[in-house]
Order: structure tokens, then C-alpha cells, then sequence
């Protein structure tokens, strides 16, 4: 689908390793999900504004939305000062998360027994 260009592949830290990506709803800034890239599921996500990322489970990349309808445009993708992990800021359709969940982040830890002075 095509490859990344120089000045991109100099802001990852290494080209064959995984590199987490954080969705986030570019309206709403929640974040919606955490996935896995790969050098080329990350050029097809430029190359198609598509959020394409890498399926540890089956080893495959993966477009996200292409069975579920759960559809991912990409707006903005950013790196972090390290180059090992990635944002994209998406414009989601339908639900981000398999379990139905609008996000991946549905359940919180609270914190207890922690008193303020």
C-alpha cells in the first residue's frame, strides 16, 4: 500500500517494532481505544485516512471498522517525543470498542481509602 517516507520513519524510535496507538474522538477528546502499528499499517493509514493497525491476535493488519461498521477516520496523527507510540486524533462512526462500549475504557479503578488532609 506504500511506505513511509523518510521524514516520518525518522520520528519511530525503530521500524520493526509494534508502536502503541491511542484513538481519540477528535470532537469529544475522549480517548477511545489502544491498538498496535506496524511501519506499514501506519503508511496505509496516511496513505488512506483509514485507522489501520496491526492484529497481535492474528498477526495481520487490520482496518479498523472494515467488518463492524465501526468506522475510524484519521484527522491528525501524532508521535511521541520518544517515536514509540502514536495518537490519532479519529472521527469514529458507530462504537470504538468490540464489546459495544462507545470506548475501550468503559470500567474505572477507584481509589479508595485515600483521605485528603
Amino acid at each position: 500500500m506504500g511506505e513511509l517516507s523518510s521524514e516520518v520513519r525518522a520520528l519511530l524510535k525503530s521500524d520493526g517494532e509494534l508502536i502503541a496507538t491511542i484513538a481519540q474522538d477528535i470532537h469529544t477528546k475522549e480517548i477511545l481505544m489502544l491498538a498496535w502499528s506496524t511501519s506499514d499499517s501506519l503508511a496505509q493509514t496516511i496513505a488512506t485516512g483509514r485507522a489501520t493497525y496491526w492484529s497481535r491476535s492474528r498477526n495481520e493488519i487490520w482496518v479498523k471498522g472494515e467488518t463492524s461498521g465501526n468506522l475510524q477516520f484519521v484527522k491528525t496523527i501524532f508521535v511521541d517525543c520518544d517515536g514509540d507510540a502514536l495518537v490519532f486524533t479519529v472521527d469514529q462512526i458507530g462504537v470504538a470498542c468490540h464489546t459495544g462500549e462507545k470506548t475501550c475504557f468503559h470500567r474505572e479503578i477507584l481509589l479508595t481509602g485515600i483521605e485528603e488532609k
